[in-house]
């Protein structure tokens, strides 16, 4: 799985490695920021929405789940389109596509055509999240991915963070028209800085058919290691939404707290960009199976430190609990980059988060339920549950990958490695 060499997907011919990791690094940074900032903006604003348009909370937060999936739907078939046009043209027109459409919201003259924006904004999103694992893998190499994955989910997350603490600051000031007006022109700004930093990659001799395309993604869906992260995506983001998305019920009915005061738990949230930045390190020092082991433990640990009803237990928990799923959804995205065959790199990342978004949607709706029958203990056994199948599966995949011996094409993210090791050296 070797880096391409011959002509670039645009301008000059440059080696890989004379492109400086951090310039890579910041245009994937900014297109997170633009992608998840556009893609969570409106949450803040369904109370506002749901009395312009005399919505009940049902419909009006369909504002948020429309796009999410949307998203989950295209993703995949935007990661193959990328085998057969390039990574940086996908990746360059979904942050311009979505952060147009997010300063067009506003102007949205009813409901519906605010849902149907939505909807074509969460499918022009879902071209970053399902290329740019693949993209990094090819640009950087394994020296470099791991560490410049990590600074993408951070920017992800910071989105995410950014687009609702914009919303929420802004909207008493210039209202939710103005408030999205506000994350569309961030998204903008990110968005050019993509467009105009984000490096082309070395082009094959021939562009892949369609046939070759559903070849790698055959491959994808059958390597035992990718789908041990697909797993990991599945079940790891599924308990984390399901646990946030019923973290309000918890603290404003069990303990009793305003919502404004329980609405700040979300702030958490932003421990995810440090796990996510520092996870390259700890593969580097402890490889990719004692990390992602970790971070998963480190998430039952967290939910684990809810179960007793008081206010700063529950809070210490969601902070420790962020830190472990983001730390684990990094080392399990970068894995699944650089695990990838070389025919199917794109649809690995597709369907990576496929299972990373059909999670979110499952989970958080599942969560809600079991939460209303058996009470929050009930859902932090459940989790719990959940990511110790996420524990099995990274170790399968130890076993399975170190079986197979076969040659990953890339050097070993350890730090006194072959300049191609084995699939073994991936597996520490």
């Amino acid at each position: 799985m070797s880096v391409r060499t011959s002509a670039p997907e645009s301008g000059p011919a440059v080696p890989a490695t004379a492109v400086p990791v951090r310039r890579v690094t910041l245009a994937v940074t900014a297109a997170g920021l633009c992608s998840f900032a556009l893609l969570y903006a409106p949450q803040p604003l369904l109370p506002q929405l749901a009395e312009q348009y005399a919505l009940d909370p049902g419909r009006a937060s369909l504002a948020i789940s429309v796009a999410t999936g949307a998203l989950a739907v295209a993703v995949l078939p935007l990661a193959a389109l990328s085998e057969i046009v390039g990574r940086k043209p996908v990746i360059v027109a979904s942050v311009l596509v979505s952060a147009v459409l997010g300063l067009l919201l506003p102007l949205a003259p009813t409901f519906d055509a605010l849902l149907v924006m939505r909807v074509l904004q969460g499918v022009a999103i879902a071209g970053f999240p399902g290329v740019a694992a693949a993209y990094l893998a090819e640009r950087l190499g394994a020296a470099g991915v791991a560490g410049a994955v990590g600074a993408m989910v951070a920017g992800n997350t910071l989105g995410g963070l950014s687009g609702r603490l914009s919303v929420g600051f802004t909207t008493d000031a210039l209202g939710w028209h103005g408030a999205l007006a506000v994350v569309g022109g961030i998204g903008l700004v990110c968005a050019l800085i993509t467009a105009t930093t984000l490096p082309g990659l070395a082009r094959p001799a021939t562009r892949p058919r369609l046939a070759d395309v559903g070849r790698g993604l055959l491959a994808a869906a059958s390597d035992r290691v990718l789908l041990a992260q697909y797993v990991v995506a599945l079940v790891a983001m599924g308990s984390f939404v399901a646990l946030y998305n019923v973290a309000g019920f918890r603290l404003t009915g069990d303990l009793g707290l305003h919502p404004a005061t329980a609405s700040l738990v979300f702030l958490a949230y932003a421990g995810g960009a440090v796990a996510s930045s520092r996870a390259g390190r700890l593969v580097a020092r402890f490889g990719r199976v004692a990390t992602a082991c970790a971070g998963l433990i480190l998430t039952i640990a967290g939910a684990a430190l809810t179960l007793p009803d008081s206010v700063p237990l529950v809070a210490a928990g969601f902070v420790v609990l962020t830190l472990g799923f983001f730390t684990a959804h990094s080392v399990a995205s970068g894995w699944a980059a650089a695990e990838a065959p070389a025919a199917g790199r794109g649809q690995a990342g597709g369907l990576y988060n496929a299972c990373y978004y059909l999670g979110s949607s499952v989970g958080g709706a599942a969560g809600a339920v079991l939460y209303g029958h058996a009470g929050w203990g009930g859902l932090v056994a459940a989790v719990a549950g959940a990511l110790t199948i996420g524990i099995l599966a990274i170790l399968s995949a130890r076993r399975f990958g170190t079986a197979r011996g076969e040659d990953s094409g890339l050097p070993s993210a350890g730090p006194a490695t072959a300049p191609h090791g084995h699939a073994g050296a991936w597996l520490r």
